[in-house]
């Protein structure tokens, strides 16, 4: 029986506390998202380039029409106060992925041994601290100290996913996973089609840019205060969930009483796995088309078509709403003609990873070959992001087929190791851009196609759709060309024995 605090407590939420934790979660993805691309915008604001433009003259330039135009001439923007290359500023923005790619698998270990709750609460408010911050960081240091700030929020941020998933384990149902997966990891456009709305109409107008970080850091703030209060790791340590749906969660999730016995993580076999490697080709290829969108799009809007701020902000959202919209529609699909065993889950990984590599390669091009068409090359950015939301039914989710039993590990190893086109793309960009021209822009897109379309070509022909031998060595045993010796396994019966001590002794 629950003490009568407790009960009265657990009486007070209309819904039960894995559908709390699954909100809270959405909340915190979103939360993640927004401080990762606010800077994205305000970059615009805080860089004096009038300098710039007036030393590279560009005769092929799209006409001004922003907000800043008074009496034919360019104002300057009221807080721009840097001066910073194009190079330094693509240097910042790939700050945080440094910093990101540093705690990834340790922020899952950490989730796994200390449960997700404070890895991943304690994670995101260092970030939203840190973004707090920035507006005294930057003014005091500069961009070096902004740089360093970046990769802080990195760190706090890498734990993230392996935390959540972690946690997701251990409270949803099996049958409840893909409800509760899509209402979670959907916060990552929530976050951006936020943080890019919310960045545009705080600065629109002679906003000040640190505006924008002071309303996500506090943002943050809150959400660790309602998370710290609300969510558990697992639903035994939970003080007042109901008995009803604490007895339904033992029944149905195996992990939210004991831990399995599981061998450890056969990083020999991995490291050798062909689709795996294929797997990571294409999830680079992905994040660079990805990272080039979220982190210099709304340069590309500002810079090179001239829209002002507001418009900015706005534009830069829309696409990502597009994206949102059809990962549901492109999941549909796969599970439809999966089902009907129209094709393969190896086809259908293929096919919608192809459509999410291709599609947005062409699409980003013909934008630039769009030139000043403003209307034009808006529909190919919205179009390039709705087709990369055929992502999430395509390379997405390849880890679960390839191995059901260590899709964490190996989810976190290929998501840390692609963070690379994180770190590399921005300051690539800023260097093939100096000037900012249009002609300039174009190289850098011709770039990115290259890299969507040249690892989604090794993606085709060695993906794999089914459950690798390592991952259940047991059943499936040694493939007859294995010449590595055999893979460390777990001691069932002394593990099993540990798990019951362990239970008996919180009795």
């Amino acid at each position: 029986m629950l003490p009568r605090w407790r009960h009265t407590i657990s009486r007070l939420f209309l819904i039960p506390q894995r559908y709390v934790l699954g909100i809270m979660g959405l909340l915190a993805v979103c939360n993640a998202y927004t401080m990762r691309v606010c800077l994205n915008l305000a970059v615009t604001q805080m860089v004096n380039n009038t300098k710039n433009e007036e030393q590279h003259y560009d005769p092929n330039a799209c006409p001004d029409e922003s907000e800043f135009i008074t009496n034919g001439t360019v104002s300057s923007r009221p807080y721009a106060i840097f001066d910073w290359s194009e190079s330094t500023q693509g240097l910042i923005l790939s700050g945080f992925y440094y910093g990101y790619a540093i705690t990834h698998v340790p922020g899952g270990y950490l989730a796994e041994r200390y449960g997700g709750k404070w890895t991943l609460g304690i994670g995101l408010l260092s970030t939203a601290i840190f973004t707090l911050l920035t507006p005294v960081v930057v003014k005091a240091g500069g961009a070096t100290w902004l740089f360093i700030l970046r990769v802080l929020q990195g760190m706090g941020e890498g734990p993230t996913m392996p935390a959540l998933m972690i946690v997701l384990a251990r409270w949803v149902p099996p049958h409840e996973r893909s409800r509760q997966g899509a209402l979670v990891f959907g916060g990552a456009q929530i976050g951006n089609i936020f943080g890019s709305f919310m960045s545009g109409f705080l600065m629109a107008g002679d906003g000040d840019w640190a505006n924008v970080f002071y309303f996500f850091g506090c943002f943050g703030i809150l959400w660790f205060l309602a998370w710290s209060i609300l969510c558990y790791s697992t639903p035994n340590t939970h003080p007042y969930i109901s008995e009803e749906e604490l007895k339904y969660l033992n029944e149905t999730v195996t992990s939210a009483d004991t831990k399995s016995v599981r061998d450890p993580v056969p990083w020999k076999a991995i490291v050798r796995c062909v689709p795996v490697w294929a797997l990571l080709f294409a999830a680079v290829g992905h994040d660079w088309g990805y990272y080039t969108m979220v982190t210099d799009l709304p340069k590309y809007m500002t810079d090179v078509l001239k829209f002002n701020i507001a418009a900015t902000g706005t534009l830069t959202a829309i696409p990502y709403l597009a994206m949102w919209i059809s990962s549901f529609i492109f999941g549909w699909v796969c599970d439809v003609c999966v089902k009907r065993k129209w094709h393969t889950i190896k086809t259908g990984r293929i096919i919608h990873t192809t459509i999410a590599a291709t599609g947005p390669a062409i699409c980003i091009i013909l934008a630039s070959y769009a030139g000043c068409d403003r209307f034009a090359a808006v529909a190919y950015f919205i179009a390039s992001m709705a087709l990369m939301g055929g992502f999430y039914s395509g390379m997405k989710v390849n880890a679960l087929d390839l191995a059901p039993n260590y899709a964490g590990s190996l989810t976190a190893m290929i998501n840390g190791t692609s963070t690379i086109s994180g770190i590399i793309t921005p300051y690539l960009i800023g260097l093939l851009t100096p000037d900012s021209t249009l002609a300039q822009w174009r190289i850098a897109f011709w770039v990115c196609f290259a890299v969507l379309v040249g690892t989604n070509v090794v993606y085709i022909f060695w993906a794999d759709g089914k459950q690798q031998w390592w991952d259940d060595v047991r059943q499936y045993g040694y493939p007859e060309d294995w010449k590595h010796g055999p893979l460390k396994m777990a001691n069932q019966d002394k593990e099993k024995n540990k798990a019951i001590e362990a239970k008996n002794s919180t009795k």
